[in-house]
């Protein structure tokens, strides 16, 4: 079969087309078809062996998928762990989830990841109360553009989205923000108590770290929230109790696969999503489709903030 293959931890160049055996399930385990391959942030870090989770070589890299299970013909999404970046992979039992018929294959795998995220960003992580303002950093990306989406449904008031361009902006407005700044850390905290119409805001979502986290955080509310969801800048923050105990300011991190092993906290969220998203409620922002054989291109791209929404890989390309 065809796979991305990584032999050497390192850049793009890294990522390499391979030609592999198709796998074999063990019991517990599921060989699925890959139609698309998910692309994550996540994946650069893997790529390069700085992710939360250390890998071993050597490696074909990829957390989801979706395509056919071999052994019913099912239509499916699976969260694979690894191995994703194929025409087959492997994924556990209790991490494959069938796809309405509905819902094409970039939205099912925006909704596995991003859109999980997103929600437990609103529900878990951030406790948001009826009619408190919301800040989602990185708005017009896979996890943002869904936590824009999700947040009035969920009672949010005022929604304020950062994103690096004008078109990415008008994206986060077009999807429910009620205002849309740069997210240059040079003035950042006033930003966005102006866009909040001059008060300090009560959860943020925040994907970057670094000086946008130090910023959004001088912007917090008394009880206010800010979710660390991710760290694209790769800078370490470090956080004051003296200050946290100041401002009664909460710093709450959040990592999906912590969620793997509670009841409860997979299998309902995605049917809460697979619902608004059949309803036409939520919309899954598809960047592009890249031929596997161009996944160093895809990892560039989404380095370099040149795409929007989910990226898919196609395996027969």
């Amino acid at each position: 079969m065809r796979a991305i293959q990584i032999e050497s931890f390192g850049g793009p160049e890294v990522l390499r087309l391979a030609d592999l055996p198709i796998p074999e399930p063990d019991q517990g385990e599921v060989l699925i078809r890959v139609d698309r391959a998910g692309v994550n942030f996540a994946d650069t870090h893997t790529r390069t062996n700085t992710y939360v989770r250390k890998a071993t070589l050597p490696l074909v890299p990829g957390g989801e998928v979706v395509g056919t299970r071999e052994d019913t013909g099912e239509r499916v999404i699976a969260l694979t762990g690894a191995g994703g970046y194929a025409q087959y992979a492997l994924a556990p039992r209790d991490l494959v989830f069938p796809v309405p018929e509905v819902l094409d294959d970039g939205t099912a795998l925006a909704i596995l990841i991003q859109g999980l995220t997103a929600w437990h960003l609103h529900r878990t992580a951030g406790r948001l109360v009826a009619g408190e303002s919301v800040v989602v950093h990185s708005a017009a990306g896979g996890v943002g553009s869904l936590a824009v989406q999700l947040a009035k449904p969920f009672g949010a008031g005022r929604v304020i989205a950062t994103a690096s361009s004008p078109e990415r902006r008008e994206l986060a407005l077009r999807l429910g923000a009620d205002a849309a700044i740069a997210p240059d850390p040079d003035g950042l905290t006033e930003a966005l108590r102006e866009a909040n119409l001059g008060r300090d805001v009560d959860v943020i979502f925040d994907m970057a770290g670094g000086e946008i986290f130090e910023a959004s955080c001088r912007a917090l509310a008394p009880f206010g929230r800010i979710v660390v969801c991710g760290i694209s800048s790769e800078a370490p923050n470090m956080v004051s109790t003296g200050s946290l105990l100041r401002h009664s300011r909460s710093v709450v991190g959040f990592y999906l696969f912590h969620c793997i092993d509670v009841p409860g906290m997979l299998r309902e969220p995605l049917a809460d999503l697979f619902a608004r998203a059949a309803a036409g409620e939520i919309e899954a922002v598809v960047g592009g489709t890249y031929p596997l054989s161009r996944a160093a291109d895809a990892h560039i791209d989404l380095r370099a903030r040149r795409t929007s929404g989910k990226l898919l890989l196609d395996p027969s390309a």
